[in-house]
């Protein structure tokens, strides 16, 4: 296999498994923030502010895919 066909690959890979755990990530920590409000109605400011930190940080991953892929895509050529 040629350098430039796997990096083709890694970088697909890379993008759509970024994005695939981050979707997974935020859909587990979303659920899990909406049933906690469900509990405790009370605690609903502090469940979703921890809440759009968590999605902050699983957003990143992608992000960071992005980034790893364009270097990747550098190789090609």
């Amino acid at each position: 296999m040629e350098v430039g066909a796997a990096a083709a690959i890694a970088t697909g890979l890379a993008v759509g498994l970024g994005a695939l755990g981050a979707a997974i990530g935020d859909g587990i920590a979303t659920g899990n923030a909406i049933s906690s409000i469900a509990r405790q109605p009370e605690a609903k400011g502090t469940i979703q502010t921890t809440m759009f930190i968590s999605v902050g940080l699983i957003e990143s991953i992608p992000i960071i895919a992005v980034v790893i892929a364009f270097m990747l895509f550098g190789k090609l050529g």
